[in-house]
């Protein structure tokens, strides 16, 4: 039975790797071999599943994704760019250091991965590919950045992986600040280095090209750039750390936060309150049917020894 355990993970990855959907490759290939070697232990599948709906700290899951997608359409994350590049732009890769820290922020107010990679990708590779980086390094920037919303938290991996192992989602977030900005400092220090080693890969901005960027009113527009995200994170994680609410509460107040920054960017209309809801069921189905099929595969998995 370890081996048939065994085939079955090496055939998941394969499977994967070749371009079948992760949901209805664990919960498909799990059912199948199920059926065939273990078909008891199928009986407790419906239980796990009312298990995971029944679970109310998932109910952070929609709520954070809502304030991702709500503060994406906000148009702080374009700000914050433009802002980074003018304070960063003479630095070696200074430009490709800005997309990992907006990228930071980014991933601390949203907690979603998709989101923020094609919000970076429309907003910088644009900019970078024509202020000269090679593309390799521009897409790598935009790809290591956007997946730092794994880690970062408010993380839906992580309270996925707190729901799944019994862990308080709280503690999960406490333990993953740490690894996450250090994983931010390597690689702006990575960058940093490729960049002053091969300069034709990630040239400078020139002081020309630092004016164009700036306009009337820069210092307000600086600081209104990095106060209103911060003041989102620090809602939703302060709230957190400081034991005052669950993650499914920070969740909503961060929901309505990036509402209100919406509504005060005046970018708050019917259309945009449409596509964020819409965007919030498809990728909270998303989730949940990875989610119940990774709750197939480790019950076949346990009876599988």
């Amino acid at each position: 039975m370890e081996y048939i355990a065994i085939l079955m993970f090496v055939v998941v990855f394969a499977l994967i790797l070749v371009g079948y959907p992760v949901a209805l490759t664990l919960a498909g290939l799990s059912i199948l071999t199920g059926l065939i070697f273990v078909p008891d232990f199928l009986d407790l599948l419906p239980l796990r599943i009312m298990g995971i709906l029944e679970n109310q700290v998932l109910i952070a899951v929609p709520l954070f994704i809502f304030m991702g997608l709500m503060f994406e359409k906000s148009g702080l994350a374009e700000r914050l760019l433009v802002t980074m590049s003018m304070l960063l732009g003479r630095l070696h890769g200074g430009l490709a250091i800005s997309v990992i820290i907006v990228g930071t922020l980014l991933a601390a107010s949203s907690g979603i991965v998709g989101a923020t990679v094609v919000t970076m990708g429309l907003i910088s590779l644009p900019v970078m590919l024509k202020k000269g980086y090679s593309p390799e390094l521009a897409t790598g920037t935009i790809c290591s950045s956007g997946t730092l919303g794994q880690i970062i938290p408010p993380s839906v991996v992580l309270i996925l992986l707190g729901s799944v192992m019994n862990v308080s989602v709280g503690s999960l977030f406490k333990a993953a600040v740490v690894p996450g900005f250090l994983l931010v400092i390597a690689y702006c220090i990575y960058i940093f280095i490729y960049a002053y080693l091969y300069p034709e890969h990630a040239p400078r901005l020139t002081r020309a090209e630092i004016n164009e960027f700036k306009e009337d009113q820069f210092l307000k527009k600086t600081l209104e750039a990095f106060i209103f995200p911060m003041l989102l994170i620090l809602a939703v994680l302060g709230s957190i750390f400081a034991g005052i609410a669950s993650p499914t509460e920070a969740a909503a107040l961060g929901a309505v936060g990036a509402m209100l920054l919406t509504i005060y960017q005046k970018k708050f209309t019917k259309d945009v309150l449409k596509y964020v809801c819409k965007e919030t069921s498809h990728l909270t189905s998303m989730v949940f049917l990875i989610l119940l099929g990774a709750t197939t595969l480790s019950l076949v998995f346990r009876g599988l020894g």
